[in-house]
């Protein structure tokens, strides 16, 4: 007898969610851990942020050297390896606090964790189909959001400067081969993703270009340095895990608002009030931060529902811009370069920290933003196009910055016959 279509969906898919969940919330410890024994070590913002950095770019590079272990030994046996050795970098931190020797940790991990997620995502397309696709990656970016958020509180167990959080990070990343390695999916089709040229990308939407990379230098700056600016503001450690929990859950929480207003309105100018708003509510936490430090809280709750948002705006806007069946190249373009700006924010951010001390944070978000609303409103102004956005427009979707195989759930990726 045939299961019905509930189960056969949701008993694979909950399988993999899981497994998604564990790996979310043990990078999560890993980056709050590392950020934690860098302070204790005494490392300065630039040597933290260089080694946060180092996570970014093997993210980037991972997502071309990736599906090519993908194709030669498939899923499961990719997933395998690259799990075992994202499990062994978490206790290799503990054995030896060297910054170099750190940042080739990181690299190693941005590279294995691209793979990771390459390989569930697959498999979430395999389990979605074209009719359920759209809440299968609704899902999964929940899920994501709320592990992330999770993540921040687990360092509260056990000594945050020992080796509990690192052994911790090492048996999820461990947990999470169970359920997928188990899972009876049968595996995907070996596909090649489409690229485009940067140069191109940035003919067709130079905002959606800027826009995204700006994004990558504003959230990956936020995941990898939140935490060292939360201890340096003189948070508790329960307090700094409150901080980033909030505003992460807040930027997941209102993306869909933010992107209906987006769906009615000009997204240039949304994405010019968001950056500008954001960018005023990062000046005031910097004040905060020097006086009021109680306040960052609340305060981060109302900055992560809007500046978490821009990368959503930026992939909206270019796709208003081209035709569906360039969804794919083109949001895979994007994500390259959100890699780009979050492998260089760290660093930059750091050295700020350095010379201004750990509130500057919220001042590099500031300057940041306010220079993604300028360029932004220039780019505008240089249009000829009408203000109103061309006919038709794709509608706004939930997103992440995780792999170019997440780019498959799109549901704007669909052929227009299949939606």
């Amino acid at each position: 007898m045939q299961l019905p279509r509930f189960s056969r969906l949701t008993l694979p898919l909950a399988s993999l969610l899981s497994g998604v969940s564990m790996l979310v919330v043990g990078i999560a410890l890993l980056t709050v851990a590392i950020g934690a024994q860098a302070g204790l070590a005494k490392y300065s913002g630039l040597v933290t942020g260089m080694i946060m950095s180092a996570y970014f770019a093997g993210f980037v590079y991972g997502t071309y050297a990736c599906p090519g272990l993908i194709r030669r030994v498939g899923y499961i046996r990719a997933f395998a390896v690259m799990a075992s050795v994202a499990s062994a970098l978490p206790v290799l931190h503990a054995l030896w606090t060297n910054p170099w020797f750190w940042g080739l940790l990181r690299f190693t991990t941005g590279l294995c964790i691209v793979g990771l997620y390459m390989v569930i995502e697959s498999w979430l397309n395999v389990v979605a189909g074209r009719e359920s696709r759209g809440k299968v990656f609704a899902a999964y970016m929940a899920v994501s959001g709320v592990s992330t958020a999770l993540g921040q509180w687990l360092i509260l167990a056990g000594d945050r400067f020992g080796f509990m959080p690192f052994a911790l990070a090492s048996v999820l990343f461990s947990f999470a081969l169970v359920p997928t390695t188990m899972t009876t999916i049968r595996e995907p089709k070996q596909t090649h993703a489409p690229s485009m040229s940067l140069v191109r990308l940035f003919a067709i939407s130079p905002i959606g270009a800027i826009a995204s990379m700006g994004s990558g230098l504003i959230s990956g700056t936020f995941y990898s340095l939140g935490n060292v600016f939360g201890k340096g503001v003189g948070f508790s450690d329960s307090h700094t895990a409150t901080f980033m929990a909030a505003t992460i859950l807040s930027g997941a929480a209102f993306q869909y608002p933010v992107g209906h207003l987006s769906d009615r309105y000009d997204r240039r100018w949304m994405l010019i009030w968001v950056c500008l708003i954001s960018s005023l509510l990062a000046a005031v936490g910097f004040y905060l931060a020097r006086e009021y430090e109680n306040l960052l809280v609340m305060l981060g709750i109302l900055y992560g529902a809007l500046s978490f948002s821009i990368y959503g705006l930026s992939v909206a806007h270019t796709n208003d811009l081209i035709e569906p069946s360039k969804v794919l190249e083109t949001t895979g373009g994007l994500l390259l370069l959100y890699g780009i700006g979050a492998t260089l924010g760290p660093t930059m951010a750091g050295g700020m920290m350095d010379y201004l001390g750990p509130e500057s944070l919220m001042l590099y978000f500031a300057l940041v933003l306010l220079a993604l609303a300028g360029t932004v409103w220039y780019f505008m102004l240089g249009q000829t196009k009408r203000v109103d956005m061309p006919a038709p427009r794709s509608d706004y979707v939930i997103m992440d910055a995780s792999s170019q195989a997440a780019l498959q759930m799109d549901p704007r990726a669909l052929p227009q016959d299949a939606e």
